[in-house]
């Protein structure tokens, strides 16, 4: 059984999500898929110039992780702009912030994605191993991103 992928850190989603070239407005188009890792790829190294060690280190994946990721998304890049194909950007394996969490029924931690807040306000959210839904982040106050963001803080 396959590992299942790992959060990729994202600290900016994109306000205009889809481009397309002005030709193609007349007709049908073609369009690449850009994930939102992959355009966070593209604005920590190419638009805030860091190196690949840090571009990895601020997305909380390995360098490998974050050379495939950059690369993917030049080619989808490069592909829109050489054949006039439009670029849309969505999905991906990817969270705001990554939360190492423990529920106060059983004691078990795991890492949980910022995202699922909507959930635990729902009373939908519960502990993986024996179903309470009295869960806490561990982060909370210790991290920036908890310190003012964190929903596990200020709804537990």
């Amino acid at each position: 059984m396959a590992r299942p992928p790992k959060w990729r850190r994202i600290e900016f989603i994109p306000d205009i999500q889809h481009f397309v070239p002005f030709d193609a407005k007349r007709g049908g188009y073609e369009e690449n898929i850009l994930k939102i890792e992959e355009a966070e790829a593209i604005r920590l190294k190419d638009l805030e110039r860091l190196d690949q060690e840090e571009c990895a280190a601020r997305m909380e994946i390995s360098r490998q992780t974050f050379q495939r990721i950059l690369h993917n998304a030049r080619r989808k890049i490069a592909d829109s702009l050489v054949n006039g194909k439009a670029i849309r950007i969505e999905g991906g394996y990817f969270t705001r912030n990554i939360c190492l969490v423990r529920c106060l029924g059983c004691g078990r931690e795991w890492e949980e994605r910022y995202e699922n807040y909507e959930k635990i306000k729902s009373g939908e959210f519960s502990c993986p191993v024996c179903g309470s839904k009295k869960v806490a982040c561990l982060n909370a106050g210790r991290h920036k991103f908890c310190r003012r963001s964190c929903w596990r803080r200020r709804g537990s």
